[in-house]
């Protein structure tokens, strides 16, 4: 599995930005997708997971209510829409691929199998 992110740039506070990420390979359908983002010099984090059918998602809570994992599995692409940015936003967004059932650690990157290269997002105050 390969993944392609997309859509970083720079915004202000308060703006709103999407994201993509396109996989290859015809069983993207059979995988729960995930967001991380990692901002300069700290760990990468847990953003937002997906389920493969797109009916369930989690976030963390630094996020909740301000940005929207959604997935189109007929163009093989998960979306991170990003609304009311804040500086602690600033990051590489990664996006991330689980081929097993979702689990209940799904915020540990240890457990995703794949990785895209990211794209960085930064919001100016």
């Amino acid at each position: 599995v390969q993944l392609q992110a997309s859509g970083g740039g720079l915004v202000r506070t308060g703006d709103s930005l999407k994201l993509s990420c396109a996989a290859s390979g015809p069983t993207f359908s059979n995988y729960n997708m995930a967001w991380f983002r990692q901002a300069p010099g700290k760990e990468r984090k847990f953003v937002a997971v997906i389920t493969k059918s797109g009916r369930t998602s989690y976030y963390s809570d630094s996020v909740k209510g301000r940005f929207t994992i959604s997935r189109d599995n007929a163009k093989n692409t998960v979306y991170l829409q990003m609304v009311n940015l804040k500086p602690e936003d600033t990051a590489v967004y990664y996006c991330a691929v689980d081929t097993a059932p979702l689990r209940a650690n799904y915020m540990y990157r240890q457990i995703y199998d794949y990785w895209g290269q990211g794209t960085l997002v930064t919001v100016s105050s």
